[in-house]
């Protein structure tokens, strides 16, 4: 008769085997248990001593915004990458008090960005910057604000940093269905929000301190048809996407950091308010009210329930969390039919 080995697994993790694998599997477990530190250190959200990265934050109504907040609140010191057209506003919106309100913090005190860096993340190299952009006065005395000069710029300020956001997202012909899209609305929509991504992790992963941590938001429009998402830009989410799961094997091997992206329900911020349609709401209303009724948990969505789960990603206590797209959706993904209808009614 055959002799039979019986592999128990428990809540332990441990397992059984015979001979010498036994002996390398107990061997690895007390490794792992003895470097690991106790279960109360484990569940505070702590990033004291951590530098966070935020590309992509021009006001206080985004999951940009929301994900810098929940990341100043577990202790981190928040730097930000602006785009240039709206650079001057966003600072000097800061320095008047404009956005106190809303840096105020669980324990009453005031969100510190420590330093805003220009960025525009359709250049990697200042070869890539056209003439028109060089000489447009919305550019006006920047001289670096590629991904390179950005990436150099934090280095030279923060040798290592821990924690990468890409909040990044434009499509020119976001209001044109897929059919009437041209191909430079396509490409112009794959390079702003996903290409970006690989940019950055390409710039700012060699100073990323190992155990480092890289997030990104994308949209169930990536898996599913969202009339109205249009422009080429529910293809550049899926691209995102399938980076991330890329770039957690490349970076997670290469530097040691972790990759994972935010699938995030509608938000009525000032970009996604951009979104027009045709009928008597505008697309990102028309989305939230969907959403509302339909979703297996029936509460609006905020941008603090995304800014949460950002800095959990971001955090030791997602050390073994890689790859992952999260969905942060009130649980909207997992409907295939819905009982419910509220769009433009």
């Amino acid at each position: 008769m055959r002799a039979t080995t019986l592999v128990i697994c428990g809540l332990g993790g441990a397992a059984a085997f015979n001979g010498a694998a036994s002996n390398l599997a107990q061997s690895r477990l007390s490794a792992q248990r003895a470097a690991a530190p106790a279960m109360a250190d484990k569940i505070a959200l702590d990033l004291k001593g951590k530098t966070a990265f935020v590309a992509g934050v021009g006001d206080s109504t985004g999951y940009g915004w929301a994900i810098c907040k929940a990341l100043a609140e577990a202790g981190a010191t928040i730097t930000v990458g602006t785009w240039p057209p709206v650079l001057g506003i966003f600072q000097k919106s800061l320095s008047s008090g404009k956005f106190d309100e809303d840096m105020i913090l669980a324990d009453g005190s005031k969100m510190e960005i420590a330093k805003v860096y220009p960025l525009d993340a359709v250049f990697d190299t200042p070869a890539d910057v056209p003439e028109d952009v060089k000489t447009n006065k919305r550019y006006a005395g920047l001289d670096s604000f590629t991904i390179s000069e950005c990436a150099a710029k934090v280095k030279a300020d923060y040798p290592k940093i821990d924690i990468l956001v890409h909040s990044l997202a434009n499509g020119p012909e976001v209001t044109k269905p897929l059919l009437e899209t041209s191909r430079r609305g396509y490409l112009a929509a794959s390079s702003a929000s996903a290409y970006s991504m690989v940019s950055l992790v390409q710039h700012f992963a060699p100073f990323m301190n190992e155990g480092g941590s890289v997030l990104s938001l994308t949209y169930f429009a990536s898996e599913k048809v969202i009339p109205g998402y249009g422009g080429g830009m529910s293809s550049a989410k899926a691209q995102l996407e399938s980076d991330t799961r890329t770039l957690a094997w490349e970076a997670g091997q290469k530097y040691g950091i972790r990759v994972n992206t935010i699938s995030a329900g509608p938000l009525k911020s000032r970009a996604a308010s951009a979104i027009s349609k045709g009928g008597p709401k505008p697309f990102i209303e028309v989305a939230i009210d969907y959403c509302y009724e339909n979703a297996p948990v029936k509460r609006d969505l905020t941008a603090d329930d995304v800014g949460r789960t950002g800095a959990f990603l971001c955090s030791p206590l997602a050390a073994a969390v890689t790859g992952h797209t999260m969905y942060v959706d009130n649980g909207m993904h997992a409907m295939g039919m819905v009982q419910a209808v509220a769009v433009d009614q």
